[in-house]
């Protein structure tokens, strides 16, 4: 009998498979329907921490101030319909949850600062979170702060956040890092019980005839996965804490492909925008498939199988294939 149950972040997951955090997980009716074809685990929409730091404020002037945040964020929440009681609406979507569903709720926020709003994962647990997941959205684009000081603030949110919850706690990162390997091995060396690769930015693009700013591609492309199953191959094994897989995951063979890269778990969300919560099932049945043609029965007889810590060559995964690829590619077009 093939048994595709597994751990992540200290969590008992029927299958590695789980619902990203996006606009599809921030409400029951969704995260009912993704239970009931299989997911084995749920990231909950994330809250913005200037979504909860402004509802526990009653004069929004002072977020004008220099060094809060984005000085943007508060001409979008002067002319949007504010965010209101979102911040207790997230708490109670966690307690119905917590009564309605079987799978582990991972509870998500977007931080990029660990001052102000860091009571609030008290209150995610006290909700009945399983875990939470910080998104850490810190652009490396400001000229004014080096490289170690953007990193310094990654370790400081994880310090205040894993200090005042007992559950476990993930980061969700980029790849902006000028030596990302070395980064995400410091990261797992904390007290964090996972991290995800990676987290998808908000992309500019132009609209060229009404000079406007508008969004680039919004969902991923089955050719994104090429960026973390490159990574998730490399730090497999040599980490301290457990690796999520994150973007360009499709199909049933991407997702066995993060698996046999060492992955412990892995995140869909725009699968799910494109092919609805049913493709859950056809996921997860064609891990299964392959399974069976291969004779594993559990997910640890292969997971991380193709890692670059498993390989007889390392080089492999880097300078070899490279020189392959760009010799062998055709010249004449």
């Amino acid at each position: 009998m093939t048994n595709l149950s597994t751990r992540y972040m200290g969590l008992d997951l029927r299958n590695p498979l789980i619902a990203g955090s996006s606009g599809m997980t921030d409400n029951k009716e969704n995260i009912l329907k993704f239970e009931k074809w299989g997911i084995g685990a749920v990231v909950l929409k994330s809250l913005f921490e200037e979504e909860i730091i402004i509802e526990k404020k009653s004069n929004l002037n002072r977020m004008g101030s220099g060094g809060f945040l984005y000085p943007e964020t508060v001409e979008f929440y002067e002319y949007e319909e504010g965010p209101q009681e979102s911040t207790m609406e997230y708490l109670e979507l966690i307690r119905d949850l917590k009564k309605s569903t079987s799978i582990p709720v991972i509870a998500s926020i977007n931080c990029i600062t660990a001052k102000q709003w860091i009571h609030f994962p008290k209150e995610m647990e006290n909700a009945g979170a399983d875990g939470i997941e910080l998104n850490l959205f810190i652009l490396p684009s400001d000229l004014n702060r080096s490289a170690e000081e953007n990193e310094k603030i990654y370790f400081q949110i994880i310090d205040e956040v894993v200090r005042q919850v007992k559950i476990p706690v993930a980061v969700k990162i980029s790849y902006y890092f000028s030596n990302l390997a070395t980064m995400i091995k410091h990261l797992s060396e904390t007290k964090i019980s996972g991290i995800v690769l990676f987290n998808r930015f908000y992309s500019p693009d132009f609209d060229i005839d009404t000079f406007d700013l508008t969004s680039g591609n919004v969902l991923s492309s089955p050719g994104d996965l090429a960026i973390s199953l490159r990574w998730i191959s490399i730090m497999a094994e040599r980490v301290s804490c457990d690796l999520a897989a994150s973007t360009g995951v499709h199909d049933g063979n991407a997702f066995i492909k993060q698996l046999l890269a060492g992955a412990k778990a892995v995140q869909i969300t725009s699968a799910l925008y494109k092919y609805g919560a049913e493709h859950i099932e056809k996921m997860l049945a064609d891990l299964g498939a392959w399974m069976d043609k291969h004779k594993f029965t559990s997910i640890d007889q292969f997971r991380g199988k193709m890692s670059q810590s498993k390989s007889t060559n390392p080089a492999s995964y880097e300078r070899v294939q490279f020189m392959r690829y760009f010799r062998g590619y055709p010249a004449n077009l």
